[in-house]
């Protein structure tokens, strides 16, 4: 069938092309009309039994092969015209369907000029008459015309339909690696901190029970909110803040063993940005406590001159250039949103994201929540 037929569903097109059938008619008009012999009604079926098979063939066969067809009906129009005048019928059968077998108006225009050329032709070589070349061309023109433009319009249509489809396609994509990005980000942390916790209350199963007990509690916990956080990940809804992410951070470097220097000043920050900010310090995090092998930890927030700017440093191993799957996850959200992303690890990892505020307002620096917690205990190390 041809690609650019009319934009109607397979099972109309099993039933619109026998109705079409019924320009037949007047084919029929000068054997029941005219009273014709055996002679002439045998010569009327046999061009009867040639067209039918070029008509349902040309709606079965792909471009370019149903072309064939209508070079058929064509020369089928040809040898019968003298014959038959209703033989006129298939000219304007090929005209008609011609356009819908190219993929450009040029070739369609010029085939349907041929088509109007060989019936002016047929009609002055063999002195037909004049109806016979008004009717060929006129209604070659007026149907061939009028299928270019709707051959051209429902390709498109195809071309629109593709490309919709190809935009519905590369969102599902990418809907599809958001979800992974904050499962990683999810997950990785909150099984980073249940693993440190369940090592640790190990340990301190036979020196102190009850501190080993709080800790079993605290893994109870964790898991739960890992479950909590998978179901909002899912949904799609970030509920803490990057003051609840900054408490986290510093809760599970200090368990992991690691001082930490927080500094956090207020800044204002849309709730999209929040959340992409919050996924990243979590899995900046996470990459401190699972790779760096560092003792010291600083995390800053602060905005500078209309950007926010997030640093993450530690006095780690470094020296790791490949980004793996969360920290490519998170450049990505970073730089949908315009921000920047740079990592250095010639001495330990440091991480900057800058990060521009719409509408930011300058303000002067507050306290930060890292100072309203007992420096003894944000820098103490915990035993592991």
């Amino acid at each position: 069938m041809p690609s650019s037929w009319p934009n109607i569903t397979k099972k109309d097109k099993s039933w619109i092309p026998i109705i079409w059938l019924g320009y037949l008619v007047f084919f029929m008009f000068h054997p029941v009309l005219d009273h014709v012999g055996v002679k002439e009604w045998i010569l009327t079926i046999v061009a009867l039994a040639i067209f039918l098979p070029l008509y349902f063939g040309y709606f079965r066969l792909a471009c370019p092969w149903n072309r064939l067809t209508l070079l058929g009906m064509v020369l089928l129009g040809i040898v019968y015209a003298p014959l038959n005048a209703g033989a006129v019928g298939f000219f304007i059968y090929a005209a008609s369907f011609l356009p819908f077998s190219f993929e450009t108006e040029g070739p369609a225009l010029l085939g349907v000029l041929a088509i109007m050329a060989t019936v002016a032709i047929e009609w002055r070589v063999l002195h037909l008459n004049n109806w016979f070349l008004f009717v060929g061309c006129f209604f070659s023109a007026v149907s061939g015309s009028s299928s270019i433009y709707f051959a051209q319009r429902n390709r498109n249509l195809e071309k629109l339909q593709h490309a919709h489809d190809e935009i519905e396609n590369l969102a599902k994509v990418a809907e599809r690696e958001r979800i992974a990005r904050d499962l990683h980000d999810v997950l990785g942390h909150t099984l980073s901190l249940i693993a440190l916790k369940s090592e640790l209350a190990g340990k301190l199963l036979d020196r102190d029970l009850n501190q080993a007990r709080r800790e079993i509690r605290d893994v109870e916990t964790a898991a739960r909110d890992a479950l909590a956080e998978v179901r909002q990940a899912i949904l799609g809804y970030r509920a803490k803040g990057l003051s609840a992410e900054f408490k986290q951070a510093q809760s599970t470097l200090q368990t992991a063993g690691i001082q930490v220097d927080v500094q956090s000043y207020p800044v204002q920050l849309p709730a999209s940005q929040e959340s992409v900010l919050s996924l990243a310090l979590r899995e900046a995090v996470t990459n401190v406590v699972r790779h760096a092998a560092a003792r010291r930890c600083s995390l800053r927030l602060e905005q500078v001159k209309g950007d926010c700017l997030l640093d993450i440093s530690d006095d780690g191993r470094g020296g790791e250039h490949i980004e793996g799957n969360g920290l490519r996850g998170m450049r990505e959200r970073i730089e949908s949103m315009g921000g920047t992303i740079h990592r250095d690890t010639s001495r330990g990892t440091r991480i900057t994201i800058r990060l521009p505020v719409a509408d930011a307002i300058e303000s002067e620096p507050e306290i930060p929540i890292g100072m309203h917690l007992p420096v003894a205990q944000s820098r103490q190390k915990e035993p592991v």
